[in-house]
């Protein structure tokens, strides 16, 4: 008996710039009169690939192309790419909130989805009536619902308002309560869009705790939309990589999460380009490199003893000078922090006039083989106020060999690779 719970077969999604729906009443004419005589969709012949950064020349444009994969129960699927790739577009597709242009899609259970803050909810109904609201568009029965109300309340940390109408929660309440209902309420599949980074940490570790148990520990199947790779590759045993509404791959987490790094404009390039913050008005981070060993081209792959040099370029906002305050955070693909090197603990500070790029080398790497991840952080010196954080915003792999070792290192033997002395006590205990 099979167990695929999610089957895509061919789905693409079209839609058309600057128009509500399919387009203009010729247009919808002119399909339907195509459809009457058993003869294609003419305008699916037509539309161009959804590649944001660049100006085309059709009014159509496909979000979603000729995507396959099956999904089996049990799985945790990240679906990671960059903004515009076309990741929300599949989960509305996968929760039935819209309709794909082309292809099918087959689910096998019911599904709880989470895509954006307040999904779901009725904005003039008390939390309460929102979580038997939500149930009984699941399909449960009420004495089911009841079954798990204090859970879910509990969870989300709303009791004292959960006879409060909905539309005076915060946007983290808000999320709290559904992401809560979404988890608890028995559903096979859970579909949660990044709509989480909304939540403090705290919660969203606890919500990645909550999701790890419903997949490994219940056997359900989860679908995971998020931008932060440690949280990716903690949860999620495999993942799908989408560019301009396209597959590029889908295999293992471990196997997946570097090629996202990959992805530029230039694929010859490792620089990062980011996207100015619209909070940030102060400064931002514009790009970062790696480079080995004083190379003047860029590399991500390096060995034991290697040296490592991250480059960063901050860019000025603000008009008056900023004494500034930054870090290079390094972590595991498993999320697990190694080290936060902070400026001034290397006795450096520096107040910014410019637009100005940085370097933080790293002689001698002691890394065991495997990928990681490096996380940018700017803020003020004098106050806890955040100019730019960029989580996991590139990653870089260690191989085996190298100038310190001729064995082969094993994936698990640790974090760091260290080179004590061993000596031979000349006294007995």
């Amino acid at each position: 008996m099979s167990n695929i719970v999610i089957k895509v077969e061919n789905l693409s999604k079209q839609y058309r710039l600057g128009d509500i729906g399919t387009g203009s009443l010729a247009h919808d004419i002119n399909r339907w009169w195509h459809t009457i005589r058993g003869k294609e969709d003419p305008y699916l012949k037509i539309g161009e690939s959804n590649d944001r950064t660049k100006t085309g020349n059709s009014e159509y444009v496909w979000s979603l192309k000729d995507i396959n994969f099956n999904i089996e129960q049990g799985d945790a699927v990240g679906i990671i790419g960059r903004n515009g790739a076309g990741k929300s577009t599949l989960l509305k597709i996968l929760s039935r909130v819209t309709a794909p242009t082309t292809g099918s899609i087959k689910v096998k259970g019911r599904v709880a989805s989470l895509l954006e803050v307040g999904t779901g909810f009725h904005p003039d109904l008390t939390g309460r009536e929102n979580i038997f609201l939500n149930g009984a568009i699941l399909g449960m029965r009420s004495n089911e619902i009841k079954r798990h109300f204090d859970a879910i309340v509990d969870f989300a940390g709303v009791e004292r308002y959960v006879d409060t109408p909905v539309k005076r929660y915060s946007s983290g309440m808000y999320v709290r309560l559904a992401f809560a209902v979404a988890a608890h309420l028995e559903s096979e599949i859970l579909i949660v869009d990044e709509v989480l980074a909304v939540g403090d940490a705290e919660f969203q570790k606890k919500c990645l705790g909550k999701m790890d148990e419903v997949s490994k520990g219940e056997g359900r199947t989860v679908l995971f939309v998020s931008h932060n790779m440690g949280s990716i590759n903690q949860l999620c045993n495999k993942a799908v990589l989408l560019n301009n509404g396209n597959i590029l791959d889908y295999d293992k987490t471990s196997t997946i999460t570097p090629k996202y790094f990959g992805l530029s404009n230039d694929s010859n390039s490792v620089s990062v380009h980011f996207r100015k913050n619209d909070k940030a008005n102060t400064c931002f981070f514009e790009c970062v490199k790696l480079f080995k060993n004083g190379s003047k081209e860029p590399n991500r792959e390096l060995s034991l003893g290697d040296s490592l040099t991250v480059q960063f370029k901050i860019n000025k906002v603000a008009n008056s000078p900023v004494k500034i305050r930054a870090s290079v955070e390094l972590k595991t693909a498993e999320g697990l922090k190694i080290a936060n090197m902070i400026d001034d603990d290397s006795k450096f500070s520096y107040t910014l006039n410019k637009t100005t790029v940085f370097e933080v080398y790293l002689p001698d790497i002691r890394l065991y083989p495997g990928t990681y991840f490096i996380s940018l952080y700017v803020g003020d010196t004098s106050s806890t106020e955040t100019y730019d954080y960029r989580e996991d915003c590139i990653s870089f792999e260690v191989v085996d060999g190298g100038t310190l070792t001729t064995r082969p290192l094993p994936k698990n033997a640790g974090i760091l690779f260290l080179t004590p002395r061993w000596n031979i006590a000349d006294y007995e205990n």
